[in-house]
């Protein structure tokens, strides 16, 4: 259970992330009863916009997404209070400080802030006293655009914080199907006797957008697609599926048990890196039935960025589990579908009674998928109905709970968010997970400067560049339908 007598403090308490993601979510904890032991929800912003502004904006989300309930619209209200203040100013969170016993109060403080400012936060925290061994503090990425970047933020709140004070989200961890990686793999000896170079052949992670950059577009120029997607949400999904298994799962036995498996990723050298990296850019094209515009006209064409808004890689992983096995990683923005999986490709049997067919057929599939709709299925082989000679077809086997099973349906966010009230670091990033995941993007850029690997073009609306065909094509495998 939560620990009694808790008080969240949110940062940036009428920003974008707070309206969209926090508020909603914490709603959806009141309402499976999961904020009983919150005593009260703050937000603190620099602005003075009103209280009923940002309620309404909250409210509208909810109502649009048939989430809204009077009574417990009634009683999250209730616990929420919005004030005006620097966070980065000891006096105006001495004055919050003052309305609080963290003697007899857990103190959870959300950064929903750019990094930049995590720094003069932490030794206002620390000035105002809000700092004891009891509190604490969730970041989000973008945490640095380097090693050496995040380094830097890292240092800077160890001098205030421990480590096990620091909840570092990535919201692709709290999805409900990711979260269901450990208990197929783990909780199911026909999958667990199975999960390993004998028998699976390749492993595709796809995250795909049909959104271009919209009004993100300054801070995605800077970024790109490699470090905005592939360094966080793609890599801890890889972990996830190739992770040794743990002696129990604890967050510290996961946790490092996922760190041996970004440390144990093949570098991709400079006389590889572009057959096994593909880098897309899109072009003008057609998105859902509408003339979409080119990445070059949103950001300005003065320009001239080779910015990657579309990345495919083969990771390998240099360990006796996934020897010679690839792991195909891809995402982008305005692609065909929006659309997230996890694609475990079995090998074929050794040997086939059924020679004639099987040429045409795949091996077993276990289709992961994350969004819009999250749910498991497993893809094998049947004889089809009626009179023949065994002729064969692919089914797919349903493996998820059908929702009216479940007790509650949370977001990435709300399951993330009660786990921070838990205590519970399992779903969080580790700051060592961090600098290896950082070392091995930095080496593709920096084989990418080197190379000089272009961006390839491809029409908003597709499905990427016809490059990243060709990278898979090398290894006589193609990539999973989008959508």
């Amino acid at each position: 259970m939560p620990d009694s007598n808790t008080h969240i403090l949110i940062i940036g308490g009428d920003g974008d992330l707070s309206v969209r993601k926090l508020y909603p979510a914490l709603f959806a904890l009141e309402s499976a009863g999961e904020l009983k032991h919150v005593e009260r929800i703050t937000g603190l912003s620099r602005s003075s916009k009103d209280r009923s502004v940002v309620l309404n904006a909250v409210n509208e989300r909810l109502t649009a997404s048939g989430q809204h309930c009077d009574e417990h619209w009634d009683s999250f209200t209730g616990r929420l209070n919005l004030i005006q203040g620097d966070a980065t100013n000891a006096d105006d969170l001495r004055d919050f400080a003052a309305t609080i016993n963290l003697e007899t109060t857990q103190l959870i403080v959300y950064f929903a802030i750019p990094p930049k400012v995590f720094d003069g936060v932490c030794k206002a925290m620390q000035a105002a006293g809000l700092v004891v061994p009891s509190t604490r503090v969730v970041v989000e990425k973008p945490l640095g655009t380097s090693c050496d970047s995040f380094l830097d933020i890292h240092e800077q709140m160890a001098e205030i914080f421990d480590e096990n004070q620091v909840y570092r989200i990535d919201h692709y961890l709290g999805k409900e199907s990711v979260q269901n990686l450990l208990a197929l793999r783990f909780a199911n000896v026909i999958f667990s006797s199975i999960w390993n170079s004998d028998h699976i052949d390749s492993v595709q992670i796809t995250v795909a957008e049909t959104v271009g950059v919209e009004d993100r577009h300054e801070f995605y120029d800077e970024i790109g697609a490699l470090r905005d997607m592939v360094q966080n949400h793609l890599l801890q999904i890889l972990c996830l599926i190739a992770l040794e298994p743990p002696p129990n799962k604890t967050a510290d036995m996961i946790r490092s048990e996922k760190l041996k498996v970004i440390q144990s990723l093949k570098p991709i050298g400079l006389n590889e890196i572009n057959n096994k990296t593909i880098r897309g850019q899109y072009v003008a094209g057609t998105a859902d039935g509408e003339l979409a515009p080119g990445y070059q006209d949103e950001i300005g064409r003065e320009r001239m960025s080779n910015t990657e808004t579309f990345v495919a890689i083969k990771a390998e992983i240099d360990n006796w589990r996934w020897a010679g096995v690839p792991f195909y990683l891809r995402t982008g923005k305005r692609l065909s579908a929006r659309y997230a999986e996890i694609v475990i490709q079995f090998k074929k049997p050794k040997h086939s009674i059924f020679a004639d067919q099987s040429a045409t057929l795949p091996g077993n599939r276990l289709h992961i998928r994350l969004q819009p709709d999250d749910g498991v299925t497993l893809s094998f082989l049947n004889k089809q109905p009626g009179l023949g000679e065994l002729p064969l077809e692919e089914l797919d086997l349903n493996l998820q709970e059908p929702d009216a099973g479940r007790k509650h349906s949370f977001d990435a966010y709300a399951r993330l968010l009660l786990e921070v009230l838990r205590g519970d670091q399992t779903l969080f990033v580790s700051s060592d997970e961090v600098v290896a995941s950082w070392k091995w993007i930095d080496q593709i850029r920096a084989n990418w400067e080197t190379a000089n690997s272009k961006a390839h073009p491809y029409s908003a609306g597709t499905t990427g560049p016809s490059q990243a065909v060709v990278l898979i094509a090398r290894d006589n495998r193609e990539w999973t339908e989008l959508g």
